[in-house]
């Protein structure tokens, strides 16, 4: 089985489990599989009390895609989320990328 069949059977018996969402992203990208990458990561942080680092991964493959408002909003999120865990780096790093966007 490959990576990418391992983590995608691992989320069959827990859809919600946080490693497996981004293991699974992870590979979603190395094999170009950009929607994907999105969609996975998209569950991840619904699911989970993420602290910014997802939501700038996030909102780059968006980017990418060139789904440039999602990206906006995915930004605008991890912000709030990354300032409510004190991590000022992170909410400085999105900050750059949403003024990229605009």
């Amino acid at each position: 089985m490959d990576r990418i069949g391992y983590f995608e059977k691992m989320l069959q018996d827990d859809p919600t489990n946080a490693t497996g969402l981004l293991a699974l992203a992870n590979e979603y990208g190395k094999a170009g599989r950009r929607e994907d990458e999105a969609a996975t990561l998209g569950r991840y942080v619904e699911a989970h009390d993420d602290e910014g680092n997802a939501y700038l991964r996030l909102g780059q493959t968006l980017a990418e895609l060139g789904r440039e408002d999602e990206a906006r909003e995915v930004y605008r999120r991890g912000i709030e989320q990354a300032g409510r865990h004190g991590h000022d780096g992170m909410v400085a790093e999105m900050t750059l990328a949403l003024e990229d966007l605009d």
